[in-house]
């Protein structure tokens, strides 16, 4: 019975020295990985550090973006209200004719007196007949448009004659003289005509 418990004693005794070596290796084993969880520890917070600074960089990349689009929608503004003006200003500089409006135009005519005449009197009323005819074809050149010919004569590389007509054929109605001054022998005739929608519309 003693050498039996002695017996039992001595296996349990074997088996604890043999499992120790196991166990130490255990505890090394947890020791390494204890220290490798550090070191992920240790990468991951760096790895943290680094996606903040990303972020940081991202935050500033949006901020100046946001300026941007800012500066952009502010130059926009400024892009319109300059065509806005410049189309004002071309409205209020070309009259436009439309249904509801009226376009008023009004010419100087010119008309120099000829040197033989008999009186003054004669002088004026031909140098007025001239510049009235004058101030009926600037209303006609602004209504219809002036036709041009153009011809040019080269020999030897050289112009030799250049011709240019111009020509103007158009009904004038409902002008109105709205002053005549004579000085000097020059006669100037203003007039003006008023256009109306329905002039042209027929």
């Amino acid at each position: 019975m003693k050498y039996s418990l002695l017996l039992i004693t001595l296996i349990s005794v074997t088996s604890l020295v043999a499992a120790a070596p196991k166990t130490i290796e255990n505890y090394d084993r947890m020791d390494s990985i204890d220290v490798q969880l550090v070191d992920m520890d240790t990468k991951v917070s760096g790895m943290d550090t680094k996606v903040i600074g990303i972020d940081t960089k991202v935050t500033g990349i949006d901020t100046k973006m946001t300026d941007v689009e800012s500066k952009i929608a502010s130059l926009e503004t400024k892009v319109d209200e300059v065509t806005k003006n410049a189309k004002v200003e071309k409205k209020a500089s070309e009259e436009v004719l439309s249904e509801t409006t009226n376009v008023r135009i009004s010419v100087t005519g010119q008309g120099v007196a000829p040197m033989n005449t008999l009186s003054p009197a004669q002088a004026y009323a031909l140098a007025k007949r001239a510049a009235t005819a004058d101030a009926y074809r600037l209303i006609a050149e602004k209504v219809k448009g002036v036709r041009i010919d153009g011809q040019d004569l080269i020999k030897n590389m050289m112009v030799k004659r250049s011709t240019i007509r111009t020509s103007v054929k158009a009904m004038v109605r409902n002008a109105n003289v709205v002053e005549t001054t004579f000085k000097d022998g020059l006669c100037e005739v203003e007039m003006e005509i008023v256009l109306s929608h329905a002039q042209f519309s027929q």
